[in-house]
């Protein structure tokens, strides 16, 4: 099974325009959608749609819309009781694929809730090859949370990935993880590279820059690093080497969990038993495929484009 945590999940509500955003102006939009998110529950949603097991843990009382959006969508859960509702994240999409994120801090947890949260991750851990760990930390959580877990699950044996951001990033990537998947703005802070070099670079076909700093934290955590870059591609550092593959053209729709389907996606493929360059062309393809598609809806195996994937040993 492929487990996700989502500690600060969220309503996500996508209004989609037929227009550009003005701001100060008065819209009215073609389409209005709320779906269940967070980094985990978008990830464990990719995977319920390519047919493997999962199951995504959130805190979320019963009576929570949130879950009964969880409900609604089929996806395996288990929501660990909390006194507070989930937050709405407001994403607002052109027809350009430009998209503006208003999201919310969310419900703080208390010293009770949170451990309710770690008993119940380590318990479904002990059924699952990999635990994703996604996303921010709502209030009440230390920015330590995420390397308190993964010290919680020493002698389990289950494989952990983790994508997350800020102070949390920062500890974590001490914790030693399997699997890192830092964006290039996340890549930068804990290397200190240029995010925006690292993009630029790989977009003009010289991915370079990004490999060497995938490799450097690669090589501090002792696992790998999936590097999402936007429409460039990505980069996957792994036992001192690297890989690059570019991403095909799409009609982007929405941005919006277009690196937690990348995340799936890997996960997926090494599922399967893929060596590193297929699970690479993987995330790709379903980091791409979620990028046309509209708010956070999770792609499906037949739209997946591999042919126009190449992927590049560095």
């Amino acid at each position: 099974m492929i487990l996700t945590v989502t500690a600060n999940p969220s309503i996500d509500r996508t209004v989609q325009l037929d227009g550009p955003l003005i701001p100060g102006g008065v819209h009215r939009p073609v389409g209005v959608v709320d779906q269940p998110g967070g980094k985990g529950v978008n990830v464990a949603r990719v995977v319920d749609a390519a047919g493997l097991p999962t199951m995504a843990v959130a805190p979320a009382h019963a009576g929570d819309s949130f879950v009964h959006h969880l409900e609604r969508a089929g996806l395996p859960h288990s929501a660990i009781d909390v006194a507070g509702d989930v937050r709405v994240n407001l994403t607002i999409a052109d027809p350009d694929g430009v998209t503006t994120k208003i999201n919310a801090p969310g419900a703080k947890l208390d010293a009770a809730e949170a451990q309710s949260l770690v008993t119940a991750i380590v318990e479904h851990a002990a059924h699952a090859d990999w635990l994703a760990l996604c996303g921010s930390l709502p209030p009440g959580l230390p920015a330590t949370w995420y390397a308190d877990v993964i010290g919680a699950l020493r002698g389990v044996g289950v494989h952990i990935a983790v994508d997350t951001s800020g102070a949390p990033l920062r500890h974590v990537a001490a914790a030693g993880p399997d699997l890192m998947k830092p964006n290039s703005e996340e890549l930068a802070e804990l290397t200190g590279a240029d995010p925006v070099a690292l993009e630029s670079a790989a977009a003009d076909g010289d991915p370079s820059e990004a490999a060497r700093a995938s490799i450097a934290l690669a090589e501090s955590t002792r696992g790998a690093v999936l590097t999402t870059l936007g429409g460039a591609g990505a980069v996957l550092a792994v036992g001192g080497e690297a890989w690059f593959a570019s991403a095909p053209e799409v009609r982007v729709r929405s941005t919006v969990g277009a690196g937690d389907a990348s995340l799936a996606g890997y996960l997926i493929a090494d599922h399967a038993g893929a060596d590193p360059a297929d699970r690479l062309a993987r995330a790709v393809a379903y980091g791409s495929a979620a990028a046309s598609l509209p708010g956070t809806t999770p792609p499906t195996p037949d739209l997946l484009d591999h042919a126009r994937i190449t992927v590049t040993r560095l």
